[in-house]
């Protein structure tokens, strides 16, 4: 059953030791129903080996991990008719066609309907949903990249899941097919209260996406906040930009509102060319992590507060 507090993933202390190297150090989040959560990371932080435990495929060295309620190494069928995955990679028969493909897997959850579970989505309307409307009949052999990597996405979403796994969901997304993505993430989250958890390599992607960003670097969490939270901590200050009488000026100030809002009042229309601009999420992105492999940053970061120092 659902958790009566709308958290769906909760993630304490959680490690993972291959041999004698440690992949994960106490990693530790939560999230809730209708939550997106994009995980960032340098290759080989272990945004993958996370999302692997937390999909029931790998069993952790130590920490206590709940998916929807359910320890996921001790999930059943059932469970895993809740939950979606979209993997950086899936083999399959490049023989069968689109709708055909979807059908045979779509009926695999028509046991778990009822209960509290979703009805998974109809293949015409999960077709149409990932944009695959004029592929519906082709072979997957013939598609692109692009289409490809949409039906990865439509597998994902087969079930209805209430939460749904996507590591590196756009690779090869044209940027229209990105676009279309992201209206759908979006439409999940909203209407459906899907939660999802992805990984990404783009940043701009993660912005226009993400509830809550978590950076995750040598296996530890050490950032977690919506883009905005992590740039005001980071980067404190925004730079105001702004021409009056053909003359540029620019002030820098943690209060850039106000400010905005008094030159305004000494100046009124003649202000031109106004312009606020505080760090990019990729700018703070690099600094956090050039913290981290210096040992600015030492273990995971608990508070905003803590990363802004």
């Amino acid at each position: 059953m659902r958790s009566t507090d709308g958290v769906v993933l909760d993630v304490e202390d959680l490690r993972m030791r291959y041999d004698t190297a440690d992949v994960l150090h106490g990693v530790g989040f939560r999230a809730k129903r209708g939550e997106v959560l994009v995980m960032l990371g340098p290759n080989g932080a272990g945004k993958t080996t996370t999302l692997e435990i937390l999909e029931g495929f790998r069993k952790r060295s130590e920490g206590r991990v709940g998916v929807l309620g359910v320890d996921p190494e001790q999930g059943d069928e059932r469970w895993r008719a809740r939950i979606g995955v979209v993997l950086q990679s899936w083999r399959d028969h490049a023989r069968w066609r689109v709708r055909e493909l979807l059908g045979h897997l779509g009926a695999l959850y028509l046991p778990y309907r009822g209960e509290g579970i979703r009805p998974p989505w109809g293949s015409d309307e999960l077709i149409d949903l990932v944009g695959l409307a004029d592929q519906g009949d082709a072979r997957i052999a013939t598609l692109s990249g692009g289409q490809r990597r949409r039906l990865d996405v439509a597998i994902g979403l087969l079930g209805r899941p209430e939460l749904l796994f996507m590591d590196e969901p756009t690779a090869g997304f044209d940027p229209a097919a990105r676009r279309d993505f992201h209206d759908l993430v979006h439409r999940l989250a909203d209407l459906e209260e899907t939660t999802v958890l992805m990984t990404t390599h783009d940043l701009d992607e993660a912005e226009k996406l993400a509830d809550r960003i978590l950076i995750l670097a040598g296996g530890r969490i050490i950032a977690d906040g919506s883009a905005a939270e992590l740039t005001r901590a980071v980067a404190g200050e925004a730079e105001v930009r702004w021409s009056l009488d053909d003359r540029h000026f620019v002030h820098t100030t943690s209060e850039s509102m106000k400010f905005v809002h008094e030159l305004f009042g000494q100046h009124g229309a003649e202000v031109r060319e106004l312009e606020v601009r505080r760090a990019s999420l990729e700018e703070v992105y690099m600094t956090l992590v050039r913290r981290h492999e210096s040992g600015e940053i030492d273990g995971a970061v608990r508070t905003l507060a803590e990363v802004g120092r």
